[in-house]
């Protein structure tokens, strides 16, 4: 048997013990489990179509469409591009449309563009151009893009028989 884990400093009880409903940043105890939302930072500048199967907090620049679950666009982030999402909160830039089923545009928002939503939040001094639609699915017909699975790519080439690219030394 393993030594005891000691008692948290805070008196909490142990992890084992705790309620087995963790935060989604929590979860994942396997390599490539999500544990965490996708970060593109401030000095990042993507220029291409970003795909995410969980949560993405864009503070950078974006040139493309965004198609995630839950998306966060930051203060100082810019996209130019459609954004399509379960939920999407915007506190920078967009200049595209936005497709999600719950939309809250912040206060240091400012966008440019058609909001196709089911649930729609503009707080006080928010920056709004352009038509608010409502829908019962506002992301319905819209083809979400495949994401190839490289985990599955990489079992497979580490079980080939084919010699390494570059020998070892």
């Amino acid at each position: 048997m393993g030594s005891p884990m000691p008692p948290p400093l805070n008196g909490a009880a142990p992890a084992a013990a705790a309620s087995s409903a963790q935060p989604s940043w929590q979860l994942g105890s396997r390599p490539g489990d999500r544990v965490g939302p996708s970060v593109i930072g401030t000095d990042l500048t993507v220029m291409g179509n970003l795909v995410s199967r969980g949560e993405v907090h864009i503070e950078g620049e974006i040139q493309g469409d965004i198609h995630g679950t839950n998306v966060v666009v930051g203060e100082k982030a810019k996209i130019t591009g459609a954004i399509i999402a379960d939920e999407v909160i915007v506190r920078g830039h967009v200049m595209g449309s936005i497709r999600g089923k719950k939309v809250m545009l912040q206060a240091t928002s400012h966008v440019e563009g058609d909001v196709f939503h089911q649930a729609l939040a503009i707080e006080q001094g928010a920056f709004f151009e352009g038509k608010s639609r409502r829908s019962e699915d506002p992301t319905a017909g819209v083809a979400r893009p495949e994401v190839p699975d490289f985990s599955a790519r990489a079992a497979e080439q580490s079980n080939s028989a084919t010699p390494p690219a570059f020998p070892e030394s």
